[in-house]
């Protein structure tokens, strides 16, 4: 077969799998999840300035921009649902579809968590804040919003290291946050604060930290979308090496669950 007849053959072959209607809506499903997820990223500093600045409409505004991140996660559980439904789906698309519905969960409530803040701005508004308990403020706002990009970014490419590595990244924010609560408490203490800011305050600090758990919470689902593993396998694969040996039977090290090694992370294959 000369090469004009070898491009002809090419040229009449069917296209992959992955061009089919099936995998063209769960590709707009994924692009979807990352708008939902990208919008959410923006929030995160826009309600940090209303909490900063004091801008009661830049907080109606926030608060009334959570309506289109509503519509747009009811819309991706819909499609979900209906390719679940239509297509019945198995093995790497099944995760994917299962994936993209956790998620949306995840996200839109990471949204929510900043219109909390945006309220929680009209509660105290007024209230001065130390320059220290603004410079954290801003420390976790701008580390929740690096949290959730790259956790949107390990699921847009589908990148198990970087989603494996969100819990790792949370400890900055996780420490920003205790740093928080305490500058709070000195605050108040040192008759700087009054009750009520004091609370909202510590509030807010927590709806930033909750931010980070989400992106965390992200990453353990892109590790299930790309390897079928969960780090809850690790525990249910304990639990059973427990009561196999409390029943007599193989040792700890000859036991798998779903793939999975008791002692943590996917079996060897």
């Amino acid at each position: 077969m000369n090469r004009a007849q070898q491009r002809s053959s090419r040229d009449n072959e069917p296209m992959p799998e992955r061009h089919s209607p099936f995998h063209q809506e769960l590709d707009q499903v994924q692009a979807e999840v990352v708008r939902l997820a990208a919008m959410v990223t923006e929030t995160i500093p826009r309600a940090t300035d209303v909490l900063l600045n004091g801008d009661m409409a830049a907080a109606q505004s926030v608060i009334e921009d959570d309506d289109y991140l509503d519509v747009l996660s009811l819309e991706i559980e819909e499609r979900c649902y209906q390719l679940l439904a239509l297509q019945q789906p198995m093995a790497t698309d099944l995760r994917s579809i299962i994936t993209a519905l956790r998620l949306s969960s995840e996200i839109e409530r990471s949204g929510d968590l900043m219109v909390n803040v945006a309220k929680a701005a009209r509660r105290m508004y007024g209230a001065d804040l130390a320059p220290r308990l603004r410079g954290l403020i801003e420390k976790m706002s701008e580390e929740a919003a690096r949290l959730f990009k790259r956790c949107v970014d390990a699921y847009a490419e589908r990148n198990a290291g970087l989603a494996a590595a969100l819990d790792d990244m949370d400890d900055r924010l996780d420490d920003l946050h205790e740093d928080f609560i305490q500058a709070i408490f000195e605050s108040y203490q040192g008759d700087t604060m009054d009750l009520q800011p004091a609370v909202q305050l510590a509030l807010i600090g927590r709806y930033y930290e909750r931010v980070g758990d989400h992106a965390v919470n992200i990453g353990d689902r892109v590790q299930y979308m790309v390897t079928g593993w969960l780090p809850e396998h690790a525990g249910a694969a304990r639990l059973e090496a427990r009561a196999r040996r409390s029943e007599g039977g193989p040792m700890t090290g000859e036991l798998r669950v779903n793939g999975v090694d008791p002692n943590g992370g996917p079996s060897p294959s």
